[in-house]
């Protein structure tokens, strides 16, 4: 199967490989250097703001730029990598992110790095959105969002081991090596996917042209309007998660990291539990998490004065970030015979929620609505999301109703 050849359809025998599981761990160790890239940035922002002399929001512009380029990449890449195998194709993706990052942890200048950190987003949503393609043709059709859901272990672990890791890295020997760090992760991937990566053929129709015929779809782009606003609900809280338990629930510095490491736990238990059951009743799953994610994010300006009611509630929210394993699943089915291109725009999608969330929740703390406020925030997010998941799923139906009645 190509990068752009259709999921898999229920009977249709998955692509035989002598161990499925090294191939899926092959492209977790992938996601795990993205997330680790993604991740400890924020955390190493005042050391590489000093090592390249300039102000806090001006170093913050690197992960704007990072962003910017997985939203830029993931389609772009996608097409123009339409008519290639997979396996090489991800093992160019990988190629680009080892040596930008590589080349980020040279910088000379804030320039150079904001150019870097630019490049090296530009191959991540390609990645995860190949990657997952991947992972779901190698078992039945009832366990792709499970296999799924196993590679996005990859990224969740990140959070909880790679970007204390990298943190550490860059606070004892300097945030250079960090990158440094995150580059050997992208040349372990190469060779893991070289050595245990299906060598598939190319699909011998796929073409630019029809991986942009899936921008037709409105089941498209109501699946990725899902992602890009009921997502943000999560980063809206995650991001001032660190300021509210220094402001609100008087927490020492040092004892943060803690509490961020329990959402990251959240989220890595989230993608092992929940795909078992989006693999029985996808759509179902998907506006159970919107609506777990909506009680979760309001309960917690309720929660922020206590540690460990905090904690409980930081834990939860992550299992909701699930919601982007079960959405890569859905887009699979709603994009036809463009598959790569609908796969890599979940990747955008979850980029755009990583903007409007923080966005939206800093909105309201400016507005006097205190710390606890992006909670409120989130919730209606997350409520956003179950609107248009409630659009699709009519949509699901009256399409079935059709096709009977055209049966009659």
């Amino acid at each position: 199967m190509s990068a752009s050849s259709p999921a898999l359809a229920p009977g249709t025998p998955p692509v035989r490989v002598p161990h499925v599981g090294l191939v899926i761990l092959a492209l977790a160790v992938g996601g795990f250097a993205i997330g680790t890239t993604e991740f400890a940035t924020m955390s190493m922002l005042p050391l590489f703001a000093q090592g390249l002399g300039i102000d806090a929001p001006t170093a913050g512009h690197a992960i704007s730029a990072y962003a910017l380029g997985v939203v830029v990449g993931a389609p772009v890449i996608t097409v123009l990598g339409a008519r290639l195998p997979r396996r090489r194709l991800l093992v160019l993706l990988m190629a680009m992110f080892t040596v930008f990052n590589g080349l980020t942890g040279l910088s000379p200048s804030y320039h150079w790095m904001l150019l870097f950190r630019f490049l090296s987003g530009l191959p991540h949503g390609a990645y995860f959105g190949v990657g997952a393609l991947v992972a779901s043709s190698l078992v039945p059709a009832n366990r792709r969002t499970r296999a799924v859901g196993q590679m996005f272990l990859g990224l969740t672990c990140a959070t909880v081991v790679g970007v204390p890791l990298a943190s550490w890295l860059g606070q004892a020997v300097g945030w250079r090596w960090s990158f440094a760090l995150v580059a050997l992760l992208g040349v372990a991937t190469m060779s893991a996917v070289l050595a245990f990566a299906p060598d598939t053929p190319a699909d011998a129709k796929a073409s630019p042209l029809r991986e942009l015929g899936a921008l037709k779809r409105s089941q498209v782009w109501l699946t990725l309007g899902i992602g890009a606003i009921g997502f943000g609900g999560m980063f809206a809280v995650y991001t001032y998660l660190a300021d509210i338990l220094l402001h609100v629930t008087h927490m020492s510095l040092d004892s943060v990291p803690w509490v961020m490491g329990v959402f990251g736990i959240g989220m890595t238990l989230g993608n092992v539990i929940v795909p078992a059951f989006a693999d029985r009743a996808l759509m179902r799953t998907a506006g159970g998490l919107l609506l777990w994610s909506a009680l979760i994010l309001a309960i917690f300006p309720f929660t922020a004065g206590n540690v460990w009611a905090l904690s409980a509630t930081v834990f939860l929210i992550g299992i909701g970030g699930a919601l982007g394993t079960v959405l890569q699943t859905r887009l699979m089915d709603v994009a036809g015979d463009a598959q790569g291109l609908v796969a890599s725009l979940n990747h955008s999608a979850f980029n755009a929620a990583n903007a409007l969330g923080p966005f939206l929740g800093g909105l309201a703390i400016a507005h006097g609505h205190g710390w606890t406020s992006p909670g409120w925030v989130g919730s209606g997010l997350a409520l956003g999301g179950l609107l248009l998941w409630s659009v699709s799923a009519a949509m699901d139906r009256r399409s079935v109703a059709t096709v009977a009645a055209e049966a009659c």
